[in-house]
């Protein structure tokens, strides 16, 4: 299927080996050694985010898990917890204990944010407590900075850690007034994603003390992530932090602006109404299978993606899309996303 224009960070031309292999060459110059792209990323983001230390991985998965895996070995304890749609939970086949032999607590509603209520009601030893910003289960929504400086103050009086999964962290920090070091300094550790919004090709870095990054350091080449040749990953990334970083702000007004249109138009409506990043989802009054259809069927006659999946809904006629607004889709003004959004019953 020939993807020309891509609603989605995750598909598109932007993406294509071709174009990011030209972009790259564009860098890297005869004097780049072999390990200064990877030191110089891990250097970039620990600067970024106002932390000590940082490492590269291969992927967000492993970063995640070592940095739970080492808050647990250094309190004594296997339970963390998160909210019960957590990325850790719902998308990584339950690594943290198959690999690990860690315990996941859900905390509070699946469909609403975590709240301090919800972690006081957390009875047992805990070896850290996962934030995810923005909670891309239910739509990118974010707490508030007093929320969660209530809630980080809390998890370390219980004797536990504060791990921030920031995948989208670029993202977050735009509906916030805070800067990244002040956000990412609620943490203990803190992931970033290099790729979504940066549009780099895979892999991660984990943020936080001297001490932890440097335990960090000795699972990462236990499971095999202190790979060699890790530098044209890293140089993408460096891409991505100097072309998309600023371009933040960007991104959230024109995903404020398609929500709206869709809103406006009234087949559809958003969650949040007004995006507080540039993710937000999409409610349509179809079932998962036709909404999937009608994208299949969309993409195939146009060469548009619109979404990657529709997600189920209690109510089997309805479903919901997900929209994670970076360059490519600046180049779908909102009339054209809310017509191409009431347009889908009739691709089925």
């Amino acid at each position: 299927m020939d993807i020309r224009r891509s609603l989605s960070n995750h598909a598109g031309p932007r993406r294509s080996p071709h174009e990011v292999l030209r972009r790259l060459a564009e860098r890297i110059t005869p004097d780049t050694t072999a390990d200064g792209p990877v030191r110089e990323l891990e250097a970039r983001v620990a600067g970024l985010l106002g932390k000590r230390k940082a490492l590269f991985f291969p992927s967000g998965t492993m970063a995640q898990q070592t940095a739970l895996r080492v808050h647990a070995e250094r309190r004594g304890r296997v339970a963390f917890a998160g909210h019960p749609q957590s990325h850790l939970h719902v998308w990584e086949n339950q690594g943290y204990s198959v690999v690990h032999g860690l315990r996941f607590h859900p905390v509070g509603d699946r469909n609403a944010l975590l709240t301090l209520r919800d972690l006081q009601t957390v009875k047992e030893p805990l070896a850290a407590v996962v934030f995810e910003l923005p909670q891309r289960d239910i739509g990118g929504q974010l707490p508030s900075l007093r929320d969660l400086a209530e809630q980080t103050s809390w998890v370390r009086s219980a004797g536990a850690a504060a791990h921030c999964d920031g995948a989208r962290i670029w993202e977050a920090q735009t509906g916030y007034e805070a800067t990244l070091p002040e956000l990412a300094g609620l943490f203990d550790t803190v992931y970033v994603s290099l790729y979504k919004g940066l549009e780099g090709v895979r892999g991660a870095v984990l943020a936080g003390d001297a001490e932890t990054i440097e335990h960090a350091e000795v699972r990462r080449r236990r499971l095999g992530g202190a790979i060699v040749d890790a530098w044209p990953l890293a140089a993408i990334a460096l891409m991505g932090l100097d072309e998309n970083l600023e371009r933040m702000p960007e991104f959230k007004a024109h995903a404020q602006a398609l929500a709206k249109a869709i809103n406006d138009d009234g087949f559809a409506h958003t969650t949040p109404r007004t995006p507080q990043t540039p993710l937000f989802h999409v409610h349509l009054p179809m079932s998962q299978q036709e909404a999937q259809r009608a994208a299949e069927n969309l993409a195939e006659e146009t060469g548009i993606k619109l979404f990657l999946y529709a997600r189920s809904n209690p109510d089997p006629g309805r479903c919901s899309v997900e929209v994670s607004v970076g360059i490519p889709a600046l180049e779908f003004t909102p009339r054209e996303v809310a017509e191409l959004i009431r347009g889908l019953p009739s691709r089925v």
